[in-house]
């Protein structure tokens, strides 16, 4: 077992994670380009396919789902895929939602995968009070004996949340941060995930060894990509500790 943990980025918000003897794929998509209904006339477009195919994963042992409620999150294919996966943790709601392998958890709860605690905790999908509209989302911290900690934010906008993460859990070895600074034209169009220059200070709060950025391409509604995250990090004096695939 190695400690250093390792990450493989897919696209969008999809990324292997290899933990603590684990394989961990965070929030998958596999569909091809196209546009997504999401009601009042409004879609999101997904303008780039994945990199890997489901079946060139090899053996996952857990999918660590943010929410199931947003394509860009979870989309036709990565559905499809959850149905081969021993376990799925996610939100209480896309639990039951889910039915099959998916367990619910509550920010501050845990379950415990061979030597690795998974922790589950906040995330705010947008401005204060967004909730009631965009749904229910949380984050996953990762950690055990010997491990360094990793932590997932899934789709959160909040610097306030990561702190209070840091509180408890800081320092950081890996953060996996969802990016993008996602705009989608509501709550006049505020972010509903970290942009680039929140994505720099929230690893200068985590005190993160390393950022592996994922969720800043291959959708319409991700307003910065891979440029603006490096501008972000190296005006921080940051540079070094983001990691782009």
């Amino acid at each position: 077992m190695t400690a250093v943990p390792t990450v493989q980025v897919f696209g969008g918000p999809t990324a292997l994670i290899e933990y603590g003897g684990l394989r961990l794929l965070t929030d998958p998509t596999f569909d091809a380009p196209g546009d997504y209904p999401r009601g009042d006339g409004r879609f999101l477009t997904k303008t780039l396919p994945g990199t890997v195919a489901p079946a060139d994963l090899g053996p996952v042992d857990a999918v660590l789902l943010s929410h199931d409620e947003h394509p860009d999150n979870l989309d036709h294919g990565g559905r499809a895929f959850l149905a081969d996966v021993p376990l799925t943790l996610t939100t209480r709601g896309g639990a039951q939602r889910l039915g099959g392998t998916a367990r619910g958890l509550a920010p501050g709860e845990s379950v415990e995968l061979g030597a690795v605690t998974v922790t589950a905790v906040p995330a705010q999908h947008g401005p204060d009070g967004s909730e009631p509209l965009v749904g229910e989302v949380i984050g996953f911290v990762l950690t055990g004996p010997g491990l360094p900690v990793v932590y997932v934010s899934g789709d959160n906008a909040s610097l306030e949340v990561v702190e209070r993460i840091a509180e408890r859990f800081g320092p950081v070895d890996t953060a996996v941060l969802f990016a993008g600074g996602a705009r989608a034209g509501i709550f006049d169009n505020a972010l509903l995930t970290l942009d680039s220059a929140r994505a720099a200070e929230a690893a200068r709060v985590l005190g993160a060894r390393r950022v592996v950025p994922v969720h800043y391409d291959s959708w319409a509604h991700f307003t910065e990509g891979r440029e603006p995250l490096l501008a972000a990090f190296a005006a921080a004096g940051l540079a070094d500790v983001l990691e782009l695939r």
